[in-house]
């Protein structure tokens, strides 16, 4: 990496600059964990658990066959082959579920359903396959748990193997113990944490809940997807691309249409979201444009960025929002806040596709995992170490930390340019899994440098 003298990144052009880890910590220390509330075991699935949850019950309960097949006591079985087999009298059925179990004693056995308690007196299980399937009790290879009442088996059965103690049976207990911990406090519940509580027979159980996040694009030139295009307009793509990210961070996202340049009607809109909005995320109109609607809906009158310094904030219906630039590329105009009575975090995204979504990866994915309450490990996307492998240097903007579009090989440690550095190029960004990051005092990467990868996968 070759280095330049950049200006001070706080003072460029007569402006204060925020720095990335300045403006990611001001988000982060306005956002707090949800209030933990107490769900159905289907409504919790993506949330964090708040509290230990330990087992009231061994796991299995009893102790239960592996196999369709024959209870037996081993002695009986013992020495048993196709030439010499056991002949042991059936004396019941036993199927799941079963209350009354049939014992089983010296030259008996009993037929036995996967997942059914072991009846008393027997020892082991003898899979149907090591039998001749039996006689008079109707069952053969592939055994159906039985509609018939235990008594009303009988017959005999031939067994051509021996068998262990113990033998195809599961033990109780054998998955957990009562009183052990079945999930700690910060678990995400994913399907096999679910049908964990369920199976230890937890019906709700009490989480901090998805954050509810509204997702709105602003612009007139917007036009949804699936309409025609009229001239000087394009489809709406960023109001999709960050509900999908919220969505994959772990909240329930929700996209509003796209706004119009009007100060006003966004500002009714915001106001009709807050209803329903633990987290606003708008893009577009955050830049010194004529029709940057969300700084002129968001901002005190008389507040430009030719008048008072960056950042100083300003109060809006009883929260504060900061307009403001910061050392980076793509994603330079920033907005951030809260807004409403209950002083809701809204997180102004610039709108040019790349610059919004990578803005939202490096500040809104981070405060969405600390509203969901997760451990500082898991806030924020894993970064490794990746060697650039380009056929030239990549360039970058003194003062700026660049993050450009790439292909990473975690099997030969180097990472690939994808796309130019344009923050217009959505179909580069299609094809990337990668950040690469080039810090501030940096203005080209030769191929071969050790870089920062932040992965997206």
């Amino acid at each position: 990496m070759s280095s330049s003298a950049p200006q001070h990144p706080r003072l460029a052009g007569g402006h204060r600059l925020w720095s990335v880890d300045e403006h990611l910590a001001d988000v982060l220390s306005a956002v707090r964990p949800l209030e933990p509330i107490e769900l159905q075991l289907l409504d919790a699935q993506g949330c964090v658990l708040v509290e230990d949850v330990t087992v009231p019950v061994a796991l299995p309960p009893f102790d239960n066959s592996s196999m369709d097949g024959y209870a037996v006591r081993t002695a009986d079985v013992q020495g048993a082959s196709e030439e010499f087999p056991a002949v042991l009298t059936v004396v019941g059925d036993v199927a799941a579920g079963s209350g009354e179990l049939p014992t089983v004693g010296p030259g008996e056995a009993a037929r036995i359903m996967t997942g059914a308690p072991l009846p008393p007196g027997a020892e082991a299980v003898v899979p149907v396959e090591w039998t001749d399937g039996g006689t008079g009790g109707g069952a053969a290879a592939g055994m159906t748990p039985a509609s018939a009442a235990p008594e009303q088996a009988s017959g005999e059965v031939r067994v051509h193997r021996a068998a262990e103690a113990r033998a195809h049976v599961r033990a109780r207990g054998s998955d957990v113990q009562a009183g052990d911990l079945a999930l700690a406090a910060g678990t995400v519940l994913g399907p096999p944490q679910i049908a964990l509580l369920a199976a230890i027979g937890r019906g709700t159980v009490r989480v901090r809940p998805r954050p509810r996040v509204v997702v709105m694009s602003t612009g007139s030139e917007l036009v949804q997807p699936g309409e025609a295009l009229a001239a000087g307009t394009i489809y709406d793509s960023n109001s999709f691309a960050l509900a999908a990210a919220a969505r994959d961070a772990g909240a329930i996202a929700y996209r509003v249409g796209a706004v119009a340049d009007d100060a006003d009607t966004l500002r009714a809109t915001i106001e009709d979201q807050l209803i329903r909005a633990d987290l606003l995320v708008t893009t577009g109109g955050v830049s010194v444009g004529a029709y940057d609607v969300v700084k002129e809906a968001l901002s005190c009158v008389g507040q430009s960025d030719a008048g008072e310094s960056e950042g100083e904030g300003q109060d809006v219906d009883g929260g504060r929002m900061d307009f403001r630039k910061l050392a980076m590329q793509p994603g330079k105009p920033q907005g951030f806040g809260t807004i409403g009575p209950d002083h809701t975090p809204l997180l102004a995204l610039p709108g040019n596709p790349v610059s919004s979504y990578v803005s939202f990866e490096l500040f809104v994915r981070p405060a969405i995992r600390v509203l969901m309450g997760l451990p500082e490990s898991e806030v924020h996307r894993p970064s490794v170490r990746a060697v650039l492998s380009a056929d030239k240097a990549l360039g970058s903007p003194a003062g700026r930390r660049q993050f450009l579009r790439g292909k990473y090989d975690a099997e030969s440690g180097t990472v690939a340019p994808v796309g130019g550095s344009g923050s217009h190029l959505i179909a580069a960004l299609a094809h990337a899994d990668s950040l690469m990051v080039v810090p501030e005092d940096v203005t080209s990467v030769e191929p071969g440098t050790d870089l920062e990868v932040i992965l997206l996968g």
